[in-house]
């Protein structure tokens, strides 16, 4: 493995999450906030430590670059940018640096859960940072890295495949620098579209810009601690439900709208079975709380449509108290963050494409049990899918819960409950955020202990790279010297 090449990425990196920095320390001092010389000393640290980075790997070529440096720079690059982005709130004094480290990949994950036990007491600037960790982290580290440096054209299919969410790695233009900055693109023009849909409905410009970063990039932080229900206007939510599922579909599909019009929306499958998914869970949930809650008929839709949005787009925004629902619908909403958004979104969940996929091969292998003879055969769309791209999904789909089952022993072994770790553990996962009970709807992560922190960074780190980027890394075969890579 060439270090020194991997070394001269991260520096670049650092050096991006730096000067990214600088539009915090220009609003503090805009709002007069003291906390300008904390962010100065974080984009000092951060510059100062990719210059370092970039001395080191001074020499490496781009051309050396291969899967096994892709893999490599896409991991630590997300673990350096955590650690870089938790910098302000420990310089500040708001959270300690196991709980900062949390907060930051949270946020760069686009997971959504706090550790901030009252968020309005907050600078302006710093609770700006968090709303730009999920806007970066959204599209995606490496996409905004390849979009901005040139230079990385050639060797960038490594980077990009090591961070790509789906089960195919395809890409929009045959340039994988054409393809990043074309959804960078179409990303900006979303938040763009949104912020100024939410100014329209009464939102000032902060918290328009603030939530807008949040939903485009279905990540779900807010600057108030009731999050959306701060609002308390059905608009707003109602927006905000359109473009969450917006968010979780995939924005491939979308630069296709560009070229051929609204049609290829109707005629992608895995967006079809999302919003179809949407609306069916909307109505169930609707029906229970109306009948159970005595809710309105607009109330009871409105706030099953919105938290079904929140949670099947993995962003995790809250307007209601959801954790008052029966247990019917609370269970409709966790199955919703398990299944995901589309792939190529900014949405996590195992996503569903492998869904589809899954339920396929299942009623291929009835068919099967029926008729032994009968070749397994299994269509995703009109395409027929190899049977190593089906065994791959059986396989993410064991890991995914293995990980799940291995990540909530660890944090039950930190104290947490058996039923508040394993929602904890899934949520953080699947980049959702907020879970249910004591981390749900009107609670924090802020008492989990550190133990329980550090093995949920971890899981948000897992579900945003999809496993097996993260996971390869465990094989010894990686860090050996080989021809073969």
């Amino acid at each position: 493995m060439n270090t020194k090449v991997i070394s001269y990425l991260l520096g670049k990196i650092s050096v991006l999450m730096g000067a990214a920095q600088v539009i915090n320390l220009c609003m503090a001092l805009y709002y007069g906030e003291k906390c300008y010389l904390q962010f100065l000393f974080s984009i000092l640290l951060a510059v100062g430590l990719g210059y370092a980075l970039q001395f080191y790997g001074r020499d490496a070529s781009h051309k050396d670059i291969s899967v096994r440096e892709g893999i490599g720079t896409v991991f630590f690059a997300w673990i350096l940018a955590a650690g870089l982005a938790g910098l302000p709130f420990v310089f500040l004094q708001v959270l300690d640096p196991v709980s900062a480290y949390f907060e930051a990949m949270s946020g760069l994950t686009t997971t959504g859960a706090t550790s901030i036990s009252d968020l309005e007491v907050l600078p302006k600037s710093l609770l700006f940072w968090r709303a730009m960790n999920h806007w970066i982290g959204g599209i995606g580290i490496i996409v905004i890295f390849v979009a901005l440096l040139p230079s990385m054209s050639g060797t960038a299919v490594y980077l990009y495949n090591a961070e790509v969410t789906g089960f195919s790695n395809s890409r929009i233009l045959p340039r994988i620098r054409t393809t990043a900055i074309a959804l960078f693109y179409i990303y900006l023009l979303l938040t763009i579209i949104l912020t100024g849909i939410l100014r329209g409905m009464g939102m000032d410009a902060y918290d328009a810009v603030y939530h807008a970063f949040s939903c485009i990039a279905t990540g779900g932080f807010s600057d108030y601690n009731t999050s959306v229900a701060h609002f308390k206007s059905p608009m707003i939510e109602y927006a905000l439900s359109v473009f969450m599922v917006l968010a979780a579909g995939n924005f491939a599909v979308y630069y296709q709208v560009t070229q051929n019009g609204f049609k290829a929306l109707w005629e992608d499958l895995e967006f079809k079975v999302y919003v179809v998914m949407v609306l069916c869970f909307s109505v169930a949930i609707a029906v229970n709380i109306i009948l159970v809650n005595g809710y309105s008929i607009e109330n009871g839709f409105r706030s099953a449509l919105f938290h079904v949005a929140s949670f099947a787009s993995t962003t995790g925004f809250v307007a209601d108290d959801y954790d008052k629902w029966p247990s019917f619908a609370r269970m409709m909403l966790a199955v919703m963050f398990f299944t995901g958004g589309c792939a190529g979104s900014t949405a996590g969940g195992i996503k569903i494409c492998r869904l589809i996929v899954l339920v396929k091969t299942v009623a291929a292998e009835l068919r099967r049990t029926l008729h032994p003879q009968m070749l397994l055969t299994v269509y995703y769309g009109k395409a027929r899918l190899s049977m190593p791209t089906v065994m791959n999904i059986g396989r993410f789909f064991f890991v995914y819960i293995f990980v799940v089952a291995l990540l909530t022993l660890v944090t039950t072994a930190s104290g947490v409950a058996p039923e508040e770790a394993i929602f904890g553990v899934a949520s953080c996962l699947a980049s959702v955020g907020p879970a249910f009970g004591s981390i749900g709807a009107t609670g924090t992560y802020a008492e989990l202990p550190a133990g329980a922190k550090i093995a949920m960074a971890l899981g948000m780190l897992l579900g945003r790279l999809e496993l097996f980027t993260a996971l390869a890394l465990l094989r010894s075969e990686y860090w050996r010297n080989s021809k073969r890579w």
